[in-house]
């Protein structure tokens, strides 16, 4: 399906966004015989390697405000976040039952343990706890982390049927950094003119990544971007704002929506972290697990999720991405009960107002119905940053 138009793009991917049966998913394991699909959870995990192994790599972000949690929340206590509850829910409802494997990256204890219940609920489906280093020494960490994706890409091999050669590795991760490149233009786009690629377009197009082919959304992201930028839309009097604090549970379309009709232009996030996690392109020379392991280390994404070896370093990523992309403030929107955003947060904040940036913070659920009051103290927020920089 070829899609040129802004509106017609957006709207396709508003449709997979939708879709919690994953239909496009199925359609493309039913295509051939012997194909595979392996689901994972927020965050990160190395797709390549299940694309190396002629698999699909499934995204899923839980179950967001379409889906009606029923029997999820006989497995979890309510002082926790939603996003396990729903993914349950996903599990028992049969919407995942294509799925030939489920990766639960180390995120939290939450996720931990939701790995352990998968296992217990779906015997007879591959699983993994798929654990990243807290070392970032080469020697301890790296190969640590080394050791964890080949002890991956054997289970890989099983499951495939066949042997995993490190040219197969090798022509993935060119087609990952391509992908990457494609979401950077994206990016670029919108922070230099977010009027002509509004966050909640940006983030559908980005979503759609967690279902196709990689191949298929590179085409799809860079069909958008072409699109977009050739329309003639006139600037608003927006104040430009970084959204941090959603790197796991995903933040309801309605949400974004609603920041951006509060008056914010939602100039950088951390949307969909998995597709833009490794920084720069990873070197396709030598071994390719061993560069998958260095761009973890040493060029990978700062989050709450993820160890930060140099405490002086906290913090001040969120400051370069003020400054690299004009933005005016930060909103930190945390997840109700997410122990790493809710737990990181002050030190951050510290580091804004040492910083003289403005911010304010608000909680959330992906299943979130009320944005009248976020959009208030959006909007205030949004006129206090005008005042503040005629002042």
């Amino acid at each position: 399906m070829t899609c040129k138009t802004v509106s017609e793009i957006v709207a396709r991917c508003q449709d997979l966004y939708e879709d919690l049966s994953f239909t496009s998913a199925r359609d493309w394991k039913k295509a051939e015989p012997g194909r595979k699909v392996i689901g994972y959870m927020p965050i990160y995990v190395p797709r390549e390697l299940i694309h190396a192994a002629g698999m699909l790599p499934l995204g899923i972000m839980g179950g967001g405000d379409n889906l009606e949690v029923i029997h999820g929340d006989a497995y979890y206590q309510s002082y926790i976040c939603r996003i396990p509850r729903s993914t349950i829910e996903l599990g028992v409802s049969g919407r995942l039952d294509f799925v030939d494997g489920m990766l639960f990256p180390s995120i939290c204890d939450v996720i931990r343990n939701l790995s352990g219940m998968w296992k217990t609920m779906f015997p007879h489906v591959y699983s993994k706890y798929f654990d990243v280093p807290q070392t970032y020494k080469d020697e301890i960490g790296g190969a640590f982390y080394t050791g964890e994706m080949r002890e991956f890409l054997h289970d890989l091999e099983e499951i495939a049927g066949r042997k995993i050669s490190d040219d197969d590795i090798r022509a993935s991760i060119e087609v990952y950094n391509d992908n990457r490149r494609a979401i950077g233009e994206l990016y670029a786009l919108r922070a230099e003119k977010p009027w002509l690629a509004p966050a909640s377009e940006a983030y559908l197009i980005v979503r759609a990544g967690l279902v196709l082919p990689v191949e298929e959304h590179t085409l799809l992201v860079r069909d958008y971007v072409a699109a977009a930028a050739d329309q003639v839309v006139p600037p608003k009097d927006n104040s430009r704002v970084i959204l941090t604090g959603m790197f796991c549970e995903q933040p309801p379309l309605n949400l974004i929506k609603s920041l951006e009709l509060s008056g914010c232009y939602i100039v950088d996030d951390d949307f969909v972290l998995v597709s833009r996690w490794l920084i720069g392109d990873v070197p396709t020379e030598g071994d390719p697990v061993h560069n998958l392991s260095q761009a973890f280390l040493h060029r990978s994404m700062s989050t709450a999720a993820k160890y930060e070896p140099n405490q002086a370093e906290k913090g001040q990523f969120l400051v370069r991405a003020v400054r690299q992309s004009g933005a005016e403030g930060v909103i930190f929107a945390s997840t109700s009960f997410c122990d790493p955003a809710l737990l990181d947060r002050p030190i951050l904040q510290n580091v804004l107002k040492r910083a003289d940036i403005p911010f304010i913070a608000f909680k959330y659920a992906e299943n979130s119905g009320q944005m009248q009051p976020i959009r208030e103290q959006a909007g205030t927020f949004v006129d206090s940053i005008k005042l503040w920089s005629a002042a």
